[in-house]
């Protein structure tokens, strides 16, 4: 192609795309007169609200407090511990009292309620949260415990801290909940949301979930913010502790209620069972089996499993056909 063809070619283009581009303000005038109109959604003011990202990066600062050594890229020994937990308290402390302070001040000026000194209020709930972090890595502590002993392909707690899906997203939720239970808005949510996510395991922050609690393999558990689960279960993939479908009316009136069931302590419930219901008690050493839908209650030491399947067994019909294979 000659230098004047090409030379003609772009200053085609040039006009085409200056032609595009003005029709972009009137876009730009169609979506702010969108902005505070009924049926859309944004957030136009002047008064921040929590960012995600600074949410979820306090969630890898908070792995690296809990499980000190794991989640750094240099070595940490009794010579510097003291310095890196006294680095890593402080800036948590920093950019989570941050987050809880727009989040508090969030919904304080949307829902016009009374001052209640977020700035003040955010700092007292971070230091208080602080100060459960020992008492939290015992927790986890125990939950890892759970998932060795639960496991017989597991090979060491350090496979299961840097590996294990259930077991991380069991921390986050551990955060969360504590969050959760101080009040805090929006973060505890966005946080097991991110959890959500990345493991496939939904846990809302507000279920009441007891010590050495282990979820093998993960993808697909639910359990719902009224779930209340006791010591020592085991649960693996696939399960839902969920509430039964309502309307839109009995929706708003359930919103504050219990809806889903309570698990007791010692309980093992296999892959893709279902139980629903505020009302739904599985009671303590009970099993509930793979694929079983309950919406009853189970007395303690009870095994509940679905009727053996009649199952088919035949002759392929289509069997593969030798590759008979030449040499040269």
């Amino acid at each position: 192609m000659k230098k004047s063809e090409q030379n003609r070619e772009c200053k085609e283009e040039i006009k085409i795309t200056r032609h595009a581009r003005t029709e972009i303000p009137d876009i730009v005038d169609k979506l702010v007169s969108s902005c505070n109109k009924d049926g859309c959604f944004d957030h136009v003011s002047a008064e921040p609200i929590p960012n995600r990202a600074a949410v979820v990066d306090i969630l890898q600062r908070a792995a690296r407090i809990l499980y000190p050594g794991y989640f750094i890229n240099t070595r940490l020994d009794q010579t510097n511990l003291e310095y890196y937990l006294g680095q890593e308290v402080t800036a948590f402390f920093e950019v989570l009292s941050e987050q809880i302070i727009l989040a508090i001040r969030h919904d304080c000026i949307r829902h016009n309620q009374p001052c209640v000194k977020c700035e003040e209020l955010g700092q007292n709930i971070t230091i208080e949260f602080l100060h459960g972090l020992p008492e939290l890595r015992k927790l986890l502590a125990k939950d890892i415990r759970a998932a060795y002993d639960g496991d017989p392909a597991a090979k060491s707690y350090d496979e299961i801290i840097f590996s294990y899906p259930g077991v991380w997203a069991i921390m986050v939720y551990r955060i969360a909940n504590r969050l959760q239970r101080s009040r805090v808005p929006l973060i505890p949510r966005i946080i097991t949301e991110f959890a959500h996510g990345r493991t496939g395991i939904d846990i809302h922050p507000g279920a009441a979930i007891g010590e050495s609690f282990f979820i093998d393999h993960g993808t697909g558990v639910v359990i719902g913010e009224t779930a209340s689960i006791g010591k020592r279960v085991r649960i693996y993939q696939g399960v839902t502790l969920g509430a039964l479908s309502l309307s839109k009316k009995d929706c708003q009136l359930l919103r504050n209620k219990k809806r889903h069931p309570t698990i007791e302590d010692d309980v093992i419930i296999y892959a893709n069972a279902t139980i629903l219901g505020g009302e739904t008690v599985v009671g303590a050493r009970s099993v509930i089996g793979g694929n079983v839908w309950l919406t009853n209650s189970v007395p303690p030491d009870t095994e509940v499993f679905i009727r053996k399947q009649d199952l088919i067994f035949g002759e392929k019909k289509f069997k593969k056909q030798a590759v008979k294979k030449s040499y040269r």
